[in-house]
């Protein structure tokens, strides 16, 4: 048999995630056979949290699994929306946290994980061929949701006689890192200019924004977000606003947290359980949007996902109900907060001390960016070889983080001390 793949996959798998790639490098026997201990290595590669998900939720799992009628239940379909009650408590989690108004369940979509649901997403606002609007840093994730989501049949045969695949959809990059002094978005004028221009050329479909951002932690500024969602308006384009990090701020949030769907019709907010709860392998996810948007999502859903898992579902229905009624969900998010902040006051500290390079103050999130003035890619293989230290490379996020690297402090929360130690290596290596 002459088995194929699809020719979009075969052109992905040429080009894979460079995110994936370098955690690739991170895999024990690879390390092994780099003449490193896997168990010396120090890594600020992971994009993921480390504190412990709230006890109550744990306890509520249990509570399930336990009732052998809930246990039954959890065996079955939900509606492919969601549990009424998941997305009911949602907006009133919404409510309560951010001071949302007018926001119900008929704004919420429940998925298996946002990452599914902006595959998804992805599908039911863009036709294959129509732009989309990226920021130069953003998450390196998004292109490749686009080109599986977006890719018709826009294959050309190459003179050397290989088919290829040229996504119809492309992206527009909007710049929004100043790396010369080392800055995210300075000018808010300059970048709504940019993106007026790029609105009016392109005519894309979306513009796609993380808040707080991945690689930089960074929070989008205010004034951007008014300038965006008018901009995006104007030209019948939506504003999508990642909020992977939204619970995860430092110092006050900004005014467009609370924007509601219902008000702002073009909005579309992506959300996850994977980061304030520490549920990054019980996937589920939701979409707040305007009601239009939701019943597309739900027709894409019934072939994507079907529907999202029950057990996941019953167990924060009863978690929330308590945690929001009692307040310990503000109280639970507050302390990871503090804790977040802590880690990366600690690892700013590290940084100047033992590297003396430009790095981004996080505002959010898990991370910063580095200048380190040369290639990443070169940097960070230099540097674990040599050290036993890992770091991301910043070209995957943008070309304007090609000399950077990303660094997370997210898996180490709750150690400190590796932090220190990881950029005392490092440091002592490249002789700052």
């Amino acid at each position: 048999m002459n088995l194929k793949l699809s020719k979009v996959v075969q052109e992905q798998i040429k080009t894979p995630s460079p995110i994936r790639q370098i955690m690739k490098m991170a895999e024990r026997q690879n390390i092994i056979n780099m003449g490193l201990d896997p168990d010396n290595v120090i890594s600020f590669g992971g994009g993921w949290v480390n504190h412990p998900a709230p006890e109550p939720l744990r306890q509520k799992y249990i509570d399930v699994a336990s009732d052998k009628t809930r246990f039954h239940a959890t065996g079955a379909y939900s509606a492919t929306l969601g549990d009424l009650r998941y997305r009911e408590l949602i907006a009133e989690m919404e409510m309560k946290l951010f001071n949302m108004k007018n926001i119900s369940s008929q704004n919420i979509i429940i998925g298996q994980s946002s990452t599914q649901l902006t595959h998804d997403m992805f599908l039911t606002t863009t036709e294959p061929g129509q732009d989309v609007v990226l920021l130069d840093p953003t998450y390196a994730n998004y292109y490749g949701q686009m080109v599986f989501a977006l890719t018709d049949s826009g294959i050309v045969h190459d003179p050397s006689g290989i088919d290829r695949v040229v996504p119809r959809a492309e992206v527009a990059y909007l710049k929004v890192m100043d790396t010369e002094q080392w800055k995210y978005m300075p000018d808010i004028d300059k970048a709504l200019a940019d993106l007026r221009k790029i609105m009016d050329l392109r005519r894309p479909s979306l513009l796609m924004v993380p808040s707080p951002d991945n690689p930089t932690s960074q929070i989008v500024p205010q004034k951007f977000m008014e300038g965006a969602i008018q901009i995006c308006a104007e030209f019948n384009a939506y504003l999508v606003i990642d909020f992977a990090y939204k619970t995860q701020y430092f110092g006050e949030y900004p005014e467009y947290f609370s924007w509601s769907p219902n008000d702002h019709p073009n909005l579309i907010t992506i959300h996850s359980n994977s980061k304030w709860a520490r549920s990054l392998g019980r996937r589920t996810g939701w979409i707040e949007a305007s009601p239009t948007v939701i019943d597309g999502m739900e027709r894409v859903q019934q072939c994507s996902a079907l529907c999202p898992d029950t057990f996941h579902q019953m167990a924060m229905v009863d978690y929330l109900e308590e945690a929001l009624a009692n307040g310990s969900l503000v109280s639970y998010l507050e302390n990871t907060r503090q804790d977040y902040q802590k880690a990366a006051n600690v690892t700013m500290k590290a940084i100047d001390q033992n590297l003396g390079m430009r790095a981004l103050t996080p505002q959010g999130g898990l991370y910063t960016v580095v200048d380190v003035g040369t290639d990443g890619d070169e940097f960070i293989q230099d540097v674990l070889k040599n050290t036993g230290v890992l770091f991301i490379p910043g070209g995957g996020f943008g070309k304007s983080l090609k000399n950077a690297i990303r660094v997370s402090y997210g898996p180490m929360v709750h150690d400190l001390e590796k932090i220190k130690e990881g950029m005392e290596r490092a440091g002592e290596y490249l002789g700052k």
